[in-house]
């Protein structure tokens, strides 16, 4: 932990959430949650390509079981209705997910 900031600087990472155990309301969770927000999606991958990163990816591959996810984030104008909308389109036209 001590060397990650520092791979993370050059690609304007930052953790969001580097935690305690979630508090479960809903469902299962194994363990803890780590959220490290980049500025874009194409920062994200060149940061876990970074030979910075992959030269201390055993240090947490080696002791701590998780998986890892890279996604696209919202931004601050989000609305979930046109996202809504979008999904109801796509699943209405031939050849949709019927959800059946």
């Amino acid at each position: 932990m001590e060397r990650i900031q520092a791979t993370l600087d050059p690609f304007h990472g930052r953790f969001v959430i580097h935690g305690p155990p979630a508090e479960v309301v809903e469902g299962d969770w194994p363990g803890s949650v780590v959220l490290i927000e980049f500025p874009d999606l194409a920062e994200t991958g060149a940061w876990y390509a970074s030979p910075a990163y992959q030269d201390i990816l055993r240090l947490r591959t080696d002791h701590i079981e998780g998986d890892v996810l890279l996604i696209e984030g919202v931004g601050p104008g989000y609305d979930p209705r046109e996202r809504a909308a979008k999904l109801r389109a796509e699943r209405e036209r031939p050849g949709g997910d019927t959800g059946a």
